[in-house]
């Protein structure tokens, strides 16, 4: 029998998932909207954003199929594979990002060699993917503990030794909660790779969203707290402003790699997706590897477009999925092409990009999951009212 993951093994994965140094530079922007704001909006946005995840996380896990080909079940064998290769090209772009934070990051605190870290976080990352998420065990384990513990120091030492900063800078809150919400919503093409292998996948999906959303909230609230009580939005900086030394250097390397290598893994496979005959695990070191070229190669300081880009195609998908799945038990694999739900799906893309030019108090990501939800749902009804 194949070796099924328990629920401590799921919510370790996303505990490493959670800590991320992407997660902390996300909550530094959120500083200029104050304390009570700030906190209102990373516990709202990730309410939010949980709920999606773990709705996502029971698709695939109870149906045993993973993220893509669960994707299959609302759009058509075929259909899905146009999300199968967008979740490809996203997960290989945030590969390529967080490669890069880190990286730059490690060479803030080392005064440079900044592509030698690319390589050394690259090549623990493709070491992640090579052990296999059903074999990492006491390496995961290990690594999860040494995290826990390190970001605990971090938040005191940040905490001890800060002093309430002004923050010149500023933000909506609709824009600090759409921050919030695309973190978890990132994960949306993604959860169901790892629950599909759960004992219980249903309960392995709530582990997950709940470890998942309280510790990215966590780090949230690092990032947003550290920029309020230092002045700075450099997690390099604020680290040693906070005099970490070599426990900031084991807090990005590590953070980063339990992050990365299920971007890696999952874009594997997903592209086995695409292709049946593709080997999940050489496919995910090959992004590894290009994820590692390109952090040397490109400058990612600014992803804000990208973070837009995940939005206007997985909020309207999951949209869809939800309301096909739940509540009109809808699974559509065995056919080509779910033509009903591509265009329903197409309508919720073209709204999206067009909300983003409106301020709106819970941001657009709701507005456009919500609007395409009930368009789906009274498509689905006429559907089956003439039928």
């Amino acid at each position: 029998m194949n070796k099924q993951t328990s629920l401590l093994d799921n919510g370790l994965i996303w505990f490493g998932a959670g800590v991320s140094i992407a997660e902390i530079l996300t909550g530094t922007y959120l500083a200029p909207l104050g304390l009570t704001k700030g906190i209102l909006a990373i516990v709202l946005g990730h309410i939010i954003g949980g709920i999606l995840f773990f709705l996502a996380g029971i698709i695939g896990g109870s149906s045993r199929k993973s993220a893509m080909d669960s994707v299959k079940m609302s759009f058509g064998k075929k259909g899905g594979l146009l999300f199968a290769i967008l979740n490809v090209v996203q997960l290989v772009g945030w590969t390529a990002i967080m490669i890069y934070d880190g990286s730059l990051s490690a060479a803030s605190l080392f005064h440079g060699y900044q592509a030698l870290w690319c390589i050394v976080i690259g090549g623990l990352i493709g070491l992640w993917i090579f052990i296999g998420i059903k074999n990492l065990g006491k390496v995961n384990s290990i690594a999860m503990m040494a995290l826990f513990v390190l970001t605990i120091v971090l938040c005191f030492t940040i905490v001890r030794q800060g002093h309430n900063t002004q923050i010149v800078e500023t933000i909506s809150f609709s824009a600090a909660l759409e921050l919030s919400i695309s973190m978890p919503l990132s994960w949306l093409p993604v959860i169901s790779d790892y629950t599909k292998e759960a004992k219980e996948p249903i309960k392995a999906s709530l582990i997950s969203a709940l470890t998942y959303s309280l510790t990215s909230s966590w780090m949230f609230l690092i990032g947003m707290m550290a920029a309020m009580m230092t002045g700075e939005s450099d997690i390099a900086k604020i680290m040693l402003k906070a005099g970490l030394g070599i426990a900031a250097l084991i807090i990005i390397i590590l953070s980063t790699v339990t992050t990365t290598f299920l971007d890696a893994l999952s874009a594997g496979i997903s592209f086995q997706s695409i292709t049946s005959k593709a080997d999940g695990r050489i496919v995910g070191l090959i992004v590894a590897l290009i994820g590692t070229l390109c952090a040397i190669v490109f400058p990612m300081d600014d992803i804000t477009n990208f973070l837009y880009f995940i939005g206007s195609i997985f909020t309207p998908m999951i949209a869809v999925m939800i309301v096909s799945f739940f509540f009109f038990h809808d699974h559509c694999e065995n056919q080509d092409y779910q033509w009903m739900n591509l265009l329903i799906w197409l309508i919720g893309f073209i709204c999206y990009r067009m909300l983003m030019h409106y301020e709106f108090i819970l941001g657009y990501t709701i507005v456009d999951l919500l609007s395409t939800g009930v368009l789906t749902y009274v498509v689905y009804k006429l559907h089956f009212m003439k039928s």
